[in-house]
């Protein structure tokens, strides 16, 4: 076969799910977040694995998105969309029962006059300067949203992955200030959020890269594997060069490994030199550039020629992996390419 094998691990990813939710507290709901297709992993087997495992509030960057998590999990739990109410989103909103996330008054008249009574939510800006309302919008709003009994009112933390950040209090205030005496759920904390503790846990949690074993949550299960099928190998003598732009000189001679994968995969270039592959504990340096369909890997030290190489692997998270290549695991994950063979271990019976 010549295409990589990206293997999803259900099982760990209801496990991180579970941990999260135990974190959460016993009187915080625990939804998830299963937006840019499920991080990468495909939105309907992972909302589909969280909904058996009790999941009931799921978390959707569009509407389109929306819709195909519906079609997945079917009635019953509630998609609630961080863009909002669109325009020309109303047909999914309805027809799909979204919860959109009204970010704006425009977003709030839009929904009032086109879909009167439908279930919505409240997104407030308390210091990102990213989505919702600021506080003179909402505080001139607030009455007549609140009268009409929104399912959720939420903001989002800038810096949650940094615990000491003076930010993170300063929006939890902000929060409090804009949202206290209000009886509708109230929800702030993603992944880094739950892990700052109980008084930023709210009504309703909303963990993402957490659930797919990315930091800041360090005791997350591995969710995925991914295999490289060797193409080629072939020896290299001192001072011979391997790929685009001869970038890597040989020092020794040494056996160098073609895989079947590139940055049309997701592997983005900034790779190229630095990242690592794996053949079960055995190291193996990425050399040479990352071009489209192919990697060079230096396997001098292994006894036979592989396989296939990892680079996802127990050994090798995404956040090694993304450190690597100077970006963030969330990038690494949502680039996983189509090209990729995949394969689910463990979920629903």
């Amino acid at each position: 076969m010549g295409t990589a094998t990206l293997t999803i691990d259900l099982d760990a990813l209801v496990a991180n799910w579970t941990a999260l939710d135990a974190a959460s507290g016993r009187d915080v709901m625990t939804g998830a977040v299963v937006k840019a297709n499920g991080y990468g992993l495909d939105a309907g087997r992972v909302a589909s694995a969280l909904a058996a495992a009790g999941a009931r509030q799921f978390f959707v960057a569009a509407a389109e998105e929306g819709v195909a998590v519906r079609n997945a999990i079917g009635p019953g739990p509630a998609i609630n969309v961080f863009s909002g109410h669109m325009p020309g989103d109303l047909a999914m909103i309805e027809q799909a029962r979204l919860t959109p996330m009204l970010n704006s008054t425009e977003q709030l008249t839009r929904h009032f006059e086109t879909l009167p009574g439908h279930p919505f939510g409240i997104q407030l800006d308390t210091g990102m300067n990213r989505l919702g309302m600021e506080a003179d919008e909402w505080f001139a709003v607030a009455e007549i949203a609140l009268s009409q009994r929104p399912r959720l009112v939420m903001s989002h933390l800038a810096c949650a992955d940094e615990p000491h950040h003076a930010e993170n209090a300063a929006q939890l205030k902000e929060f409090h200030r804009l949202t206290d005496g209000i009886s509708a759920p109230r929800s702030l904390a993603a992944t880094g959020g739950i892990l700052l503790g109980k008084a930023y846990h709210f009504n309703l949690t909303r963990p993402g890269i957490g659930l797919y074993g990315g930091l800041p949550f360090d005791a997350a299960r591995p969710v995925v594997r991914l295999s490289i099928p060797v193409v080629q190998a072939r020896t290299v003598l001192p001072e011979e060069t391997v790929g685009y732009g001869c970038s890597w000189a040989a020092d020794r001679e040494s056996v160098i490994a073609t895989v079947a994968a590139g940055y049309a995969d997701g592997l983005i270039r900034a790779m190229s030199n630095r990242a690592v592959l794996w053949h079960g504990p055995e190291p193996c340096p990425l050399v040479g550039r990352v071009s489209m369909d192919l990697l060079t890997v230096d396997i001098t030290g292994l006894p036979e020629i592989p396989e296939y190489l990892d680079i996802l692997c127990p050994a090798q998270g995404v956040d090694t992996l993304a450190e690597a290549a100077g970006t963030i695991g969330y990038e690494v994950l949502t680039s996983l390419g189509g090209r990729y063979k995949r394969a689910y271990t463990g979920g629903p019976a």
